[in-house]
């Protein structure tokens, strides 16, 4: 399957890793993002200088107009979309549970939670079959931490991602018979501007390392390849899936 992608979060890391994998796999890619315009516009011109097809589309998913205002301008320089990845998210600062902030978890559930389903209801609303759609594929970046509560300062974090594998089964329940398939991808560490505190102290590094089978963290692309598949055809009858990409998971 190919056709038109929107990738949230497309300028970095694991969204600007899948926009380029899913555009050479014949995909024509919206890439999102929210104020890092050179970022985003580096990643679409890689897109067009490979031969594809990519168009940037700026907006906050915390905000409902901006989510409506960009699935509307990824369709008129694209076309119908048949498919969204919703990566957007944030980590909510790390904070221990004694710490936690009112506006800081606001925000947290904002973007990673309510922007998320907001992102979903206008996929649905363009690619559902009972309301005039063609059908299409929902997947979710979720995290690995919401499967054993998250690292010490990450609680909040983990449970938004909670919160994301538990819409998505339900929400795949529900658009299954509409020609929507709805998959969710766990990350675990991954390297991306999110961790990029990993690089500067290597004994925290190397303890995050210790904790994970395969004794390293992952690469963008390592959690983008699954996501393209989830993408593709090959994954026809998979909706309702928790897809984890932890190199193992984590050792306690």
């Amino acid at each position: 399957m190919s056709g038109v992608l929107l990738v949230t979060g497309g300028s970095r890391g694991i969204g600007a890793a899948t926009a380029r994998l899913a555009a050479a796999a014949g995909w024509s890619v919206g890439v999102h993002y929210r104020k890092d315009e050179a970022a985003a516009q580096s990643v679409v011109e890689a897109i067009g200088a490979a031969g594809g097809k990519a168009y940037a589309v700026q907006g906050d998913v915390a905000v409902e107009s901006d989510i409506e205002r960009f699935f509307a301008q990824t369709e008129e320089a694209l076309g119908p979309l048949t498919a969204v990845v919703n990566n957007a998210g944030i980590d909510g600062g790390h904070s221990r549970v004694s710490e936690l902030r009112a506006d800081a978890l606001t925000r947290l559930l904002a973007v990673n939670v309510v922007g998320l389903q907001i992102c979903c209801r206008e996929a649905v609303r363009r690619m559902s079959t009972r309301l005039g759609g063609s059908g299409g594929v929902i997947v979710n970046v979720s995290s690995l931490a919401a499967t054993f509560g998250g690292r010490t300062g990450a609680s909040d974090y983990a449970a938004s991602k909670a919160a994301v594998d538990v819409f998505s089964v339900g929400l795949a329940k529900e658009v299954s018979g509409e020609g929507i398939r709805v998959n969710v991808i766990r990350p675990g560490m991954t390297s991306t501007d999110m961790t990029s505190s990993l690089d500067e102290d290597p004994k925290l590094r190397a303890r995050i390392e210790a904790t994970i089978p395969m004794h390293r963290i992952a690469d963008a692309d390592e959690i983008a390849r699954p996501i393209v598949w989830l993408l593709s055809d090959e994954a026809s009858f998979v909706s309702g899936a928790h897809l984890d990409a932890s190199g193992g998971g984590l050792i306690v």
